[in-house]
């Protein structure tokens, strides 16, 4: 029982480094520079997106799901480093439909792709690096 646990933490870890480096590189690419505390985000996310394929939802629900999840720790992380700690990693209070200048609608749509695009990505890695099964997709 032990051994699992210690497993399954062993996977996540595994799976926070990778994803948040992913993350980061994204970001170094879309705005030329990223902060460490994003790696720590991206990393969860990925985890939690590649996670969602116990709930049985079709890819489309997953990804849609996903983007959901990125935009809430989005959220939650940018009212604690930005708001609360003052860090000034991001602001989007100059683009539409934001709130508190932490999340947006453009970019809260942008996480889908993203996240549709991690989803086999998690499987994959996971299947290659752990020998784990599959899942079988469905889109809709």
């Amino acid at each position: 029982m032990k051994h699992v646990m210690i497993n399954k933490l062993f996977h996540a870890f595994s799976f926070i480094i990778i994803g948040g480096s992913l993350y980061m590189a994204i970001e170094w690419l879309w705005r030329g520079y990223s902060h460490w505390s994003m790696g720590i985000v991206g990393g969860i996310c990925f985890v939690l997106i590649g996670s969602m394929h116990v709930l049985k939802l079709p890819l489309l629900g997953q990804a849609i799901a996903g983007s959901l999840i990125v935009t809430l720790l989005e959220l939650i992380s940018g009212l604690i480093l930005n708001v609360w700690l003052q860090w000034g990693i991001w602001d989007y209070s100059h683009l539409p439909f934001n709130l508190f200048g932490q999340i947006c609608l453009l970019y809260a749509l942008f996480w889908l792709p993203l996240s549709l695009a991690a989803i086999p990505l998690y499987h994959e890695l996971r299947h290659l690096l752990f020998r784990l099964e599959k899942p079988k997709y469905r889109i809709i």
